[in-house]
């Protein structure tokens, strides 16, 4: 069911003192290709959808944010002027943006907020992305006169993953969720910042995505892992190619002098995204020509990179791929950062409502029980509801 203002609004007169405030909304996001390619400065080609996060927010005359997860039923307070913050991971996210925005000059100041999100949590879709944006957006119009760029409001939910939760995530998803817009697909280039829109509303196809529903836990952090593989790599590549500063710089033939240097891994995973790289570029010119069976090779091969060379798939994931190829769908991926999650699927009209039957069908067979399958609605970015 589709989250709504009343839903969070009645959350939040009934925790707060029983007045409003403003509430404001920002979605989750789709990435029908370039994946792991953000934090190498690479292109990335993503939408949002219309499933997102709403946060509804009053100043309290305070130093203090007074927050309340509906959807965890779980409430903290932490000070603005305390460095440390709050220990509880979706309080952080919060308390990171308020700091990032503090930093950017904003007089931030106590407030009251109650959020809810209805991005299916492990999906790929960036909930965090969802809720960091959320907050920036409010606090830049609340306190900051609107004074920030939009870019710089996707930079202060980047820093957050980084400086208080721990992960070193790429720009995309919180760019993304800023810069959404119905019906359009965007094209980041993720070093010079420069993006352009797409429209998205293809003859004859649809976006699914089929939800696996798991989360395999890995030990350390796998995603850090694999940025300082290709940092490593790239390094490699520059000292006889000044020019290569990232592995978006570089191609196969540089790939190759080095192989010798690093090790399979390493050349496993840079080879993909060199690859990939260069997939999202072609996606772009195939859609511009209308030819969706080239868009849908390019997923495939996609999938195949992330499972065999980046290795961040999955049995579950792989098995939604194989099913999709064997159904005649058009394209099929892991989407998001991998190890569970989701695949997005690119399928041809007469197709979709088998393809859905038969996925949900064979994966409760094989796993004993059945992915969500959710249909992709193209939505608008980071706004003010009332």
């Amino acid at each position: 069911m589709k989250l709504t203002i009343e839903d969070v609004r009645s959350r939040f007169i009934k925790h707060f003192d029983g007045t409003t405030g403003s509430v404001y909304a920002s979605p989750g996001r789709i990435n029908l290709i370039g994946e792991h390619t953000d934090y190498n400065n690479g292109y990335v080609f993503p939408g949002a959808v219309e499933q997102g996060i709403i946060a509804e927010l009053k100043p309290n005359g305070t130093r203090t944010v007074q927050a309340y997860s509906i959807d965890l039923k779980d409430r903290t307070e932490f000070s603005l002027d305390d460095e440390k913050g709050p220990s509880a991971t979706w309080a952080r996210y919060i308390f990171g943006v308020c700091r990032e925005m503090m930093a950017l000059g904003v007089p931030v100041e106590g407030f009251n907020t109650a959020f809810a999100g209805d991005v299916p949590l492990g999906a790929g879709m960036s909930s965090s992305a969802a809720l960091e944006s959320t907050y920036a957006f409010a606090l830049n119009d609340m306190f900051g006169g609107n004074k920030i760029e939009k870019m710089e409001l996707a930079l202060v939910g980047q820093r957050t993953e980084h400086k208080y939760v721990g992960c070193n995530c790429g720009i995309m998803d919180q760019f993304a969720s800023v810069f959404g817009k119905k019906g359009s697909l965007m094209r980041l280039d993720c070093r010079s910042g420069e993006y352009a829109y797409f429209p998205w509303n293809p003859k004859g196809y649809k976006l699914m995505l089929v939800n696996s529903c798991v989360k395999h836990e890995l030990a350390g952090s796998p995603y850090n892992e694999r940025r300082l593989s290709c940092e490593k790599v790239a390094a490699i590549i520059g000292k006889s190619h000044p020019e290569v500063k990232s592995l978006r710089d570089a191609d196969m033939k540089m790939l190759d002098e080095v192989k010798t240097e690093i090790t399979d891994e390493e050349y496993r995973r840079a080879r993909y995204v060199i690859g990939e790289v260069q997939r999202v570029l072609t996606v772009c010119d195939a859609l511009e020509a209308g030819d969706y069976e080239t868009v849908g090779k390019m997923m495939y091969e996609t999938h195949y990179g992330l499972s065999k060379e980046y290795e961040v798939s999955c049995e579950e994931l792989d098995f939604l791929n194989d099913v999709a190829k064997e159904e005649g769908v058009t394209g099929s991926r892991i989407m998001g950062g991998g190890f569970g999650g989701c695949t997005i699927n690119l399928v041809a009209d007469e197709l979709y409502d088998h393809f859905k039957e038969v996925v949900k069908k064979r994966f409760a067979e094989k796993y004993g029980k059945e992915p969500i399958v959710i249909d992709v609605v193209v939505g608008d970015g980071s706004r003010k509801l009332c």
